[in-house]
């Protein structure tokens, strides 16, 4: 089975095709074609996306796109004399009626490229941004009418739990054992925090989520905070390792005055940093880490760095021209959020015995909430396998979604009724 996937929901336009074959208790899938447009240098300048501007980017992309993956795949062949059919174009320009830069780009491209060998059509409706999500659902329904290849609805959820299986190569294999289940699955992003059950492949119970902000969404509010560039958190990440690099003896709180040698491991620090030793204490809450549920809360977090950051002001209007007390703040945070992270997700485990531990989305790239991972379940003496994506699957793409994709068509699950495939912005799973 061929799938062709589209993924719009934020900011990246993706579009993938891979081939799958299922061989016993594994699927074998092949990578016929993977490309994605980013826009992560636009919104850069905004500090953060904007809806309609992505909305409008997809636009302009999609197309583009789509030839890039379908040339990869050795699938764009040109009809030479493309043969007119008004009824069917007339239903095309219906159909993206909405989508003013597809639209003005059809006729120029999709008449003159053969039909594919595709056996379904995935596209991501949810969740995510509405307006940039219609914009591949639009596409999507266009390509299925024009091509008359059937389409499936994906969560985009569902993309970040199977994120985990492709590897470096173009080839990989996605095992159905029942040894792999119960799965749990940590998915974390800017706009997503929950902890997902996972019985089978395409069974989900929610057991827990965040109630406001999400993870990732902390980490660009923190980092705008400390004037750090858009997306943050890598860049909060980056200043949290320079600082966990250092080892502070414990006899040094806020009010002591202690003016011993502070070490980087086993090696003094060098005179230049030395007035950076007697730095404020920096400390942060772990929100709601001992709750009974598995919900999270980042929100009160994200504020009490605020007023972290107005109390040192009120010492020293220029405290965040010191990068050492900035890379304080960011790894006492960073260590915060992940903290809690890992304390609920150990809960969970043990409560349910869980075999499998899947962790997806953009903040499951973060390398300190990997090491920790690994070392407490290693601690706890947990038989559990944990898998992270692929550092470059982390964030939203359509490999991901194909695979979901292939998992939906081969139980039949197709969109019956083009009209009834909408954008849902909160989708769950």
């Amino acid at each position: 089975m061929r799938i062709l996937a589209i993924e719009t929901s934020c900011d990246e336009t993706a579009l993938s095709i891979i081939e799958a074959i299922k061989v016993g208790p594994q699927v074998k899938f092949k990578v016929l074609g993977n490309e994605i447009s980013s826009q992560i240098a636009l919104h850069a300048k905004y500090g953060g996306v904007f809806p309609m501007m992505a909305k409008r980017e997809h636009g302009k992309n999609i197309l583009p796109v789509l030839e890039k993956v379908l040339k990869e795949a050795k699938m764009h062949i040109i009809n030479k004399k493309p043969q007119a059919d008004l009824k069917l174009e007339n239903k095309i320009n219906k159909m993206l009626a909405r989508e003013n830069e597809i639209q003005d780009r059809w006729l120029n491209i999709m008449p003159f490229i053969k039909k594919p060998k595709i056996d379904a059509i995935a596209v991501t409706t949810g969740p995510g941004l509405e307006p940039a999500l219609w914009v591949g659902i639009s596409f999507a329904k266009a390509l299925s009418v024009y091509w008359g290849i059937p389409l499936v609805p994906v969560n985009h959820m569902e993309g970040h739990v199977f994120s985990i299986f492709p590897k470096a190569s173009r080839s990989f294999k996605v095992e159905i054992a029942d040894k792999m289940f119960p799965m749990l699955s940590l998915l974390v992003s800017g706009g997503h925090t929950e902890l997902v059950l996972v019985k089978d492949f395409m069974k989900y119970k929610k057991i827990g989520q965040t109630r406001d902000d999400a993870a990732g969404e902390a980490f660009d509010k923190v980092a705008r905070m400390l004037d750090l560039p858009y997306p943050g958190g890598p860049e909060i990440s980056k200043m949290a390792k320079i600082e966990r690099k250092y080892i502070v003896p414990e006899c040094y709180n806020k009010t002591s005055n202690f003016s011993g040698p502070r070490t980087r491991g086993t090696e003094a620090v060098p005179d230049h940093e030395k007035s950076d030793v007697l730095s404020p204490l920096i400390s942060l809450p772990r929100p709601m880490i001992y709750s009974k549920d598995y919900d999270f809360s980042f929100s009160g977090l994200k504020t009490a760095v605020l007023y972290l950051i107005r109390d040192l002001k009120l010492e020293n209007p220029n405290i965040l021209e010191n990068q050492t007390i900035k890379n304080k703040i960011a790894c006492e945070f960073e260590e915060a959020v992940v903290e809690t992270l890992v304390h609920k997700t150990l809960k969970a485990l043990k409560e349910y015995k869980i075999k499998t531990l899947i962790v997806g989305g953009g903040v499951s790239a973060n390398s300190y909430l990997q090491k920790v991972m690994v070392e407490k379940i290693i601690e706890n003496k947990l038989k559990v396998k944990v898998h992270f994506p692929n550092k470059s699957l982390t964030g939203d793409n359509a490999l991901m979604i194909a695979i979901a994709g292939y998992f939906q068509a081969k139980n039949k699950k197709f969109a019956k009724n083009l009209n009834s495939v909408k954008a849902q912005g909160n989708l769950s799973l």
